[in-house]
């Protein structure tokens, strides 16, 4: 079996094709039981931005949206393991794990690293979360 074919990229019609298409990259990427999951954003499906300047709509939005590739992966945020959130205020980070306790119910929390930024992709942006998860 070659590398290609044990990599598999998920891309949920649920969430936008452009951004990923524009900028060559995959909201996921299965390889075995593991799930790279892109940082995701604040996009809604029509690829509109959610929640311009209010930060626990766009951590609800990127956190939606990472449920969406969990699962079209055949997971679910259970499987989560590990996160990576960027914020372009630190300040903002107890919005982030209030969002993260309604999202992550499981009996075992992913890892969390909050990163402060300058900035991030679009300047309407005011986080983005990466994840890893484990497909067993």
């Amino acid at each position: 079996m070659t590398e290609t074919a044990r990599r598999e990229a998920i891309m949920p019609n649920t969430l936008p094709a452009a951004p990923a298409v524009n900028n060559t990259y995959s909201y996921g990427v299965r390889a075995g039981d593991t799930l790279y999951i892109a940082g995701m954003v604040s996009f809604a499906a029509d690829g509109s931005i959610v929640g311009e300047g209010d930060i626990a709509a766009q951590v609800d939005q990127a956190l939606h949206n990472m449920a969406e590739v969990v699962t079209a992966a055949g997971g679910t945020m259970d499987d989560v393991v590990a996160t990576t959130t960027y914020l372009v205020d630190v300040t903002a980070a107890p919005v982030v794990s209030a969002a993260r306790a309604r999202w992550f119910t499981g009996p075992v929390k992913p890892t969390h690293t909050v990163v402060g930024v300058a900035a991030l992709g679009r300047p309407q942006f005011l986080v983005e979360i990466e994840a890893v998860a484990h497909l067993g």
